[in-house]
């Protein structure tokens, strides 16, 4: 997970996910014309993408496709995320019990 998040802590790297997101199974070539960077700059950044699972390539003949791997954003997003939310949640729902208690008993 550590290679995930040091992946996603580049502004590049988030832009080419976006542009995944957007519109997967790109080319270099398509990657890099929406970035204001080297073609090598977007290499570089694949590759470390690839190395954190977040972008999978493909081969058609002679070119390669890279498509967003949405998986590993999830894990983050239930390890880190989900138990935060289920508190939240929890509370909410204890508020909304207190609420409904309070209301029942004024009107009786």
């Amino acid at each position: 997970m550590d290679e995930v998040f040091k992946a996603l802590a580049d502004a590049s790297r988030r832009a080419l996910l976006d542009s995944l997101h957007a519109r997967n199974g790109q080319s270099l070539s398509e990657l890099c014309a929406g970035l204001q960077l080297t073609r090598q700059a977007v290499a570089k950044h694949l590759a470390v993408l690839e190395q954190a699972n977040l972008v999978a390539v493909l081969w058609r003949g002679r070119e390669k496709l890279h498509f967003l791997n949405p998986v590993p954003i999830h894990e983050i997003a239930e390890r880190w995320l989900g138990k935060y939310e289920r508190h939240r949640l929890r509370l909410l729902a204890q508020l909304k019990q207190r609420l409904e208690a309070a209301e029942g008993g004024t009107e009786e």
